[in-house]
C-alpha cells in the first residue's frame, strides 16, 4: 500500500517523534507550510527543488532538531 508523502510522514512521526522530516512536493494546493508544521513536518519545499535550496532546508531542520 502507497502513501502520499503526508500520511507517510504523519506515520512516521508516531513511531518516532523526534525524527525530522522534510517534505518536497509539486501539489502546493494539497499542502503549505502551516499545513505541514501543523502534521509535525519540520521542512518544507515546493517541486522543482533547486540543490541549494535543498540543501538550506536540509541544514535548518537539522539546527532546529539539535541533531
Amino acid at each position: 500500500m502507497a502513501l502520499p508523502g503526508d500520511k507517510l510522514s504523519v506515520e512516521l512521526i508516531k513511531i518516532r517523534p523526534d525524527i525530522p522530516v522534510l517534505l518536497c512536493t509539486g501539489f502546493s494546493e494539497a499542502m503549505s507550510v502551516e499545513k505541514a508544521a501543523s502534521l509535525g513536518i519540520k521542512g518544507f519545499l515546493l517541486k522543482p527543488i533547486i540543490m541549494k535550496d535543498l540543501a538550506q532546508k536540509i541544514r535548518e531542520v537539522l539546527d532546529a532538531c539539535k541533531i
